[in-house]
């Protein structure tokens, strides 16, 4: 975005240097298969407050190394002992060397300018702090950055965490935080729990020295489409019919349509190739887990068919498909995965994208609690993503601010984008 200038940058660490006497976190496999990919990058537009400046930077600034203090890994670094071999053991080095706070100002470009574009720009990535990253890069790092932009009519809070140390749930878990503390609470309503989530084998795994290889994205084209509470009332209540049962989700159904509506655009002949859907399946609840636990706490979990089935069976098989998938993936499913992982360990990313994706991926979740966040001047009225997660396929899904609805921030070549925005049956679905 070429109307931005930095105005600080700084490293922010807790306010108390003994504000948790942790020194050290082991990171579990769901934390260590993350090392080779980029972190993540989530952010929230809000209307422009009353106070001014100064007072509006130093509330955040003090809130956030308030919010430090409950979640000191943050204020940390990666780190590594030598294993045999020449491998590597990773862990979190709780030494409040600081998180990254970033003030920017955009004051020549309104709100509007970027969510009234068709397309989001890709220029959002200047809103985000800590550049281009791999997470294994958090060895010297900041693990997480955040960068507060004042636009002419309001305020932009990005925030880019290292993936190898949270998922979506813990960084809306600190985000949540730090805004209550930034409304002056005296606490947070959700303490973070620390302890460490690990299978029966319960041994740290080596890792060999990572290569750090990145490949520039193909072309891409990234828009968001609106879904009402009433049209993915519709769209669940078709799924279901089509597929003869009731099982299906609001989410498995719109996830359904995005996988069906992608396949169809890329491949309008049906020609005979596998089509894949990738799955975050969360662990919190199936294992269970501790309520704030910290870190990640997600399998990768994909299933597939041929585009031809796809495309001659249509939505209801599909969200068929997506509902007995995920229906089998109970606890003692999640932990046989995770103890596979540890007998044999291989770390997504680090290949090169296809030259023509037949995969889909739904990340993020509408269930974030995205829109409670009022850091002392109102609640956001909108979020995005920054541009280092996209590829071909991928799909991010938010609550919508208003109405009960789903946002799907959706990124694909712009062939296939094309051809979605021309598709009716799609278009037909966000307004049914």
């Amino acid at each position: 975005m070429t109307n931005i200038v930095v105005i600080s940058s700084c490293l922010i660490g807790t306010t108390s240097m003994d504000a948790d006497p942790m020194s050290r976190l082991d990171l579990t496999p769901w934390d260590l298969q993350l090392l080779k990919l980029t972190p993540m990058q989530r952010g929230i537009f809000f209307h422009k407050p009353q106070f001014d400046q100064s007072s509006l930077i130093l509330r955040l600034k003090n809130s956030f190394s308030r919010a430090l203090d409950f979640f000191p890994p943050l204020a940390g670094r990666l780190a590594a002992d030598p294993a045999a071999d020449n491998s590597l053991f990773y862990f979190l080095d709780c030494n409040n060397a600081g998180a990254e706070f970033v003030h920017a100002d955009a004051s020549s470009v309104s709100i509007s300018d970027i969510l009234g574009s068709k397309y989001i720009p890709e220029t959002v990535s200047d809103l985000f702090p800590l550049g281009e990253y791999c997470n294994s890069d958090g060895l010297s790092k900041p693990l997480l950055g955040v960068q507060v932009t004042q636009f002419a009519d309001g305020v932009f809070l990005g925030c880019t965490a290292n993936h190898a140390v949270v998922d979506g749930v813990s960084l809306w878990h600190f985000i949540n935080s730090w805004s209550e503390l930034s409304r002056d609470s005296a606490t947070i309503s959700k303490l973070p729990v620390f302890d460490r989530w690990l299978p029966s084998s319960n041994r740290l795994i080596p890792l060999p020295p990572l290569d750090k290889i990145r490949y520039p994205p193909p072309p891409l084209l990234a828009r968001l489409f609106h879904f009402s509470k009433e049209s993915l009332g519709k769209l669940k209540s078709k799924a279901n019919s089509e597929a003869g049962t009731d099982k299906i989700s609001t989410l498995q159904a719109l996830s359904a349509l995005l996988w069906w509506s992608t396949t169809r655009c890329r491949n309008p002949h049906g020609e005979d190739e596998e089509v894949r859907i990738l799955l975050a399946i969360g662990a919190r609840a199936r294992i269970p887990l501790p309520e704030g636990y910290f870190g990640n706490a997600f399998n990768g979990s994909s299933t597939s068919m041929s585009a031809s089935e796809m495309l001659e069976r249509g939505l209801g098989h599909a969200a068929r498909k997506i509902n007995e998938h995920v229906a089998a993936q109970g606890g003692e499913a999640v932990v046989k995965t995770v103890e596979s992982w540890v007998r044999k360990p291989v770390l997504f990313g680090g290949f090169p994208p296809p030259k023509r994706s037949t995969v889909v991926m739904i990340a993020s979740s509408p269930r974030h609690n995205v829109y409670d966040n009022d850091f002392g001047w109102g609640k956001p009225i909108a979020a995005l993503s920054g541009t280092i997660e996209r590829f071909d396929g991928n799909i991010k899904l938010y609550p919508a601010a208003a109405d009960g609805g789903i946002d799907a921030e959706v990124c694909l070549a712009p062939e296939t984008m094309q051809a979605m925005e021309d598709d009716a049956e799609f278009l037909e679905t966000i307004f049914m």
